[in-house]
């Protein structure tokens, strides 16, 4: 029955439970955006150079990934901005404006002149337009995660922002797809003058379609509550580092493990098998996608489990799983052996789960509302410009100056080993606070 202070309870829980559908479906699509470019421009590097650096002196593959490092630099700064903005203005309006910058940027490379049209010109416009993603897509994951968090059950927190790190392996899945499906279809001149720009002119009717369902949602009940109380922080990013010092290390920290973990297990491992193993580059790639299939289920199931036992104990674990499991793991590669390294990158995806499906809720949950959004936000990006963006260098390096095939291994048992001792002794569970102080 209805009565005079508003809707009957079973209206407002159909109502609350179709926003929660919608902000799930946007999250999830923004950073499937995200994900299928960075996958985009990866694996088609070597057609990028040859259309972008064709004339050069240097590897013109090695100057597109350089151009793909550079956009890093600009993540902190577009954390800031996007974290500010959606802490003053509101998560929605932050996600919606930086999904339509991100996915602009990216439909304009796809738009981009050659060298050989314009010159010079066409490799500066790829490093902006780069940069332009770079600082916009610096407040999807996390605002993506904080969105969802302040929208969920507290008791389904986890499960639903699994969905988040889920849409960053279905991006990179689907990126992968579309780049093999091309290459396979298209003779490589057809490639190089127009087949590689099809992705990228996808991502604009996509971003458009995930701008649009921003724009009609309404913001997060904890933000609307925290306005009606006027408890917005005047300088969020100051507060961030003047107050909550501890906290952003532990959220850098956990960061840390999901930032080295994927770009090893998940992007780089088809090169190291091709490059260290000689496994051929057709059954490297069939093992990384099934490891990629597998690890989208297994996220879910590593998102409830924290429900039940908290993010800390899962975070934990992740730690000490990468410390035993790292060594015996690229053992089991070094065979090139199909079967024998499907099951060494499945126990890696397992691993990763742990610490991959409670990060967001985790950053999520240890911020309070008027710098949630920021606070995420930066413990991410420093992360990711720190040790995302340079772990395929770096395992690289360590494998060239040593010789010694294991090196990748070792570097992520002591990123497990530094994260697992800052979180031991600063991550802590707040599954009930501060998102249910508001609620």
């Amino acid at each position: 029955m209805r009565t005079s202070d508003g809707p009957a309870p079973a209206t407002q829980g159909a109502s609350a439970g179709r926003d929660l559908k919608r902000v799930a479906a946007s999250s999830f699509l923004g950073n499937f955006i995200e994900w299928f470019d960075y996958a985009t421009y990866t694996y088609f590097a070597i057609t990028i150079g040859l259309v972008f650096f064709p004339e050069s002196e240097v590897n013109s593959t090695l100057l597109a990934f350089a151009i793909f490092a550079l956009a890093f630099i600009f993540r902190p700064l577009g954390a800031m901005f996007w974290g500010n903005m959606g802490d003053k203005k509101g998560r929605k309006q932050s996600l919606a404006i930086s999904v339509l910058l991100m996915s602009g940027a990216a439909f304009l490379i796809g738009c981009l002149p050659s060298y050989a049209t314009i010159g010079i010109a066409s490799p500066i416009l790829l490093l902006v337009l780069r940069s332009v993603q770079g600082f916009s897509v610096a407040g999807e994951y996390s605002g993506a995660a904080v969105f969802l968090a302040e929208y969920a059950p507290a008791d389904k927190r986890g499960r639903y922002c699994s969905l988040v790190p889920a849409s960053t392996a279905t991006g990179l899945l689907a990126g992968s797809t579309m780049a093999l499906v091309l290459k396979m279809v298209l003779p490589e001149a057809a490639l190089i003058e127009w087949g590689w720009r099809i992705p990228f002119l996808l991502a604009g009717p996509l971003g458009f379609i995930a701008h649009y369902i921003r724009t009609k949602l309404e913001d997060s009940p904890a933000f609307k509550e925290m306005e009606k109380e006027d408890k917005e922080a005047a300088h969020p990013t100051r507060l961030v580092f003047k107050k909550y010092r501890r906290r952003l290390v532990s959220s850098i920290a956990a960061t840390m493990v999901n930032a080295v973990g994927f770009y090893l297990v998940l992007t780089y491992l088809p090169t190291y098998l091709t490059s260290y193993t000689a496994m051929e580059a057709s059954q490297a790639q069939l093992a990384t996608d099934v490891a990629l299939v597998a690890y989208l289920f297994i996220i879910f199931g590593a998102g409830t489990l924290s429900d039940k036992v908290g993010r800390r104990r899962m975070l934990l674990s992740a730690c000490v799983a990468f410390i035993v499991l790292s060594v015996p793991c690229f053992l089991m590669l070094g065979t090139a052996t199909l079967p024998i390294v499907i099951i060494a990158e499945l126990i890696m995806c397992v691993t990763l789960s742990l610490n991959d499906a409670n990060i967001a809720c985790y950053q999520a949950e240890m911020f309070p509302t008027e710098v949630r959004y920021t606070g995420a936000a930066l413990g991410s990006n420093i992360a990711y410009v720190v040790f995302g963006g340079t772990a395929s260098f770096v395992a690289t390096a360590l494998i060239d100056a040593t010789g010694n095939g294991l090196m990748p291994a070792f570097y992520m048992m002591v990123i497990a080993a530094v994260a697992g001792v800052i979180l031991f002794f600063t991550a802590k569970d707040y599954n009930g606070m501060p998102l249910d102080e508001i609620q």
